[in-house]
Parts: C-alpha cells; structure tokens; sequence
C-alpha cells in the first residue's frame, strides 16, 4: 500500500504504530515510544515520502495572476515614491485580493 504524508498525518498514534511494525528501519526502531509528531517524521524518512504537503493551485491560471501582481507592485512602488495614497490604496487592495484568490484555490495533495 502506497502512502503519503497527508493520508499518514490524518490516522491514529495506533494505526501508525501497526505501519511501523512492519517496517524493518533505523528511523522506526524503538516505535511503541514514539508520539505523532515524531512517529510520522520516522515513517515518512522510512518510507522515502516527503515530510511536507504539497499543494496545487485549480481553476485558475496562476502564472497570470503572478504576472499581474508583479505589474502591481512595480505600481505600489511608483505610488509610494509620488506618495500617491489613494492609488497605494488600491494597488494594495488589488494585491491582496489577487494574494486571497490564489489562497482560496489551492488544493491540498
């Protein structure tokens, strides 16, 4: 059975522990005393996994957006240097509403 951080990180300490028995690694050894957290950095190091989630960002175009708020913040910096503040204003408001958009379409692996 394939495993992955994610699908470790949502079981119990005890089904963990059953993983572990049957693993043959340095990493695991002594599993019974392990909590969690460092269980599953032993099992994920024993079974070659990432020890991180990786995310995706679907149903937009992230580079677009990235293009885009790099245009903006050479404009926030145009603003700033004129002291333009209700320009600043917006160009902030248009960044961290793109910032919220890429935030909200990003999935989980």
């Amino acid at each position: 059975m394939a495993h992955t951080y994610h699908a470790l990180r949502q079981k119990t300490v005890a089904d963990l522990r059953e993983i572990a028995k049957g693993i043959q690694h340095e990493a695991v050894q002594g599993y019974t005393q392990l909590n969690k957290d460092h269980l599953l950095l032993a099992l994920c190091k024993a079974l070659n996994l990432p020890t991180h989630e990786h995310h995706m960002v679907g149903g937009i175009n992230k580079a677009d957006i990235k293009a885009k708020m790099k245009t903006l913040r050479e404009e926030r910096a145009a603003a700033i240097k004129a002291g333009d503040s209700a320009k600043l204003k917006s160009v902030r408001r248009h960044l961290h509403s793109l910032n919220r958009d890429i935030r909200r379409h990003t999935i989980a692996e």
